[in-house]
C-alpha cells in the first residue's frame, strides 16, 4: 500500500515536472540545504545556549524567544522544500534504509518537543531566574542537538548510499 502511493505521488503531473527539469530541482535541492543551514545555525544556537556553552551574556529567554519564530518558518520551509524533494523520487526513498532513519529521527524531535515544551520551551523564564542552568534545560539542549545531527547525517547518507531495489 505504502508502496502504492509512493509510486503514484511520483507519477503525478508535478513531481514528474520538477524531477525532469534542467534547473527546478537542482534549485529546490539547494534552497533546501540553504534553510538547513540556517535553521541549524538557529538550532545550534539555542542548544548551546541551554548547555551554557554560548551566548552566556544573553537570557536563555531572551536567545529562545527571538529565534522562535524565525526557527518555525524555517522548519516550515526545510519540511516543504523537503517533501517536494521526496515527491520527485518517493519509491527510490520508499527503499531506501537512510530515509527511514531520517523520518524515525524526525519523529523522535517530535516526541522531544512534546516531552520539553512545558518545561523548557515555553517556560523560558525559569532558567533565567536560577542561579545555574536546570539540567532539564541542559538535557533537552544535549538531546536537540544529537537529534538534529543525527538527521543531517542521514539525511546526507539519502543522496550518497543506495538502497537495494
Amino acid at each position: 500500500m505504502l508502496l502504492s502511493f509512493t509510486q503514484w505521488l511520483q507519477g503525478t503531473g508535478f513531481f514528474t515536472y520538477v524531477r525532469e527539469s534542467s534547473y527546478t530541482y537542482p534549485v529546490i535541492l539547494a534552497m533546501h540545504m540553504v534553510v538547513i543551514l540556517l535553521f541549524g545555525g538557529m538550532i545550534l544556537m539555542t542548544d548551546m545556549r541551554l548547555l551554557g556553552l554560548a551566548m552566556q551574556r544573553y537570557p536563555v529567554s531572551s536567545v529562545i524567544d527571538r529565534l522562535r519564530i524565525p526557527k518555525r518558518c524555517g522548519l516550515i520551509a526545510m519540511v516543504a522544500f523537503g517533501f517536494i524533494l521526496f515527491g520527485c523520487k518517493a519509491e527510490e526513498y520508499y527503499y531506501n534504509a537512510w530515509f527511514r532513519v531520517k523520518i524515525a529521527l524526525l519523529l523522535l524531535i517530535g516526541v522531544h518537543y512534546l516531552i520539553f515544551r512545558s518545561g523548557v520551551y515555553n517556560n523560558t523564564r525559569a532558567p533565567d531566574s536560577s542561579p545555574s542552568l536546570p539540567p532539564r534545560a541542559k538535557l533537552a539542549g544535549a538531546l536537540s542537538l544529537i537529534l538534529w545531527t543525527a538527521v543531517v547525517c542521514a539525511g546526507r547518507g539519502i543522496g550518497y548510499i543506495q538502497g537495494p531495489r
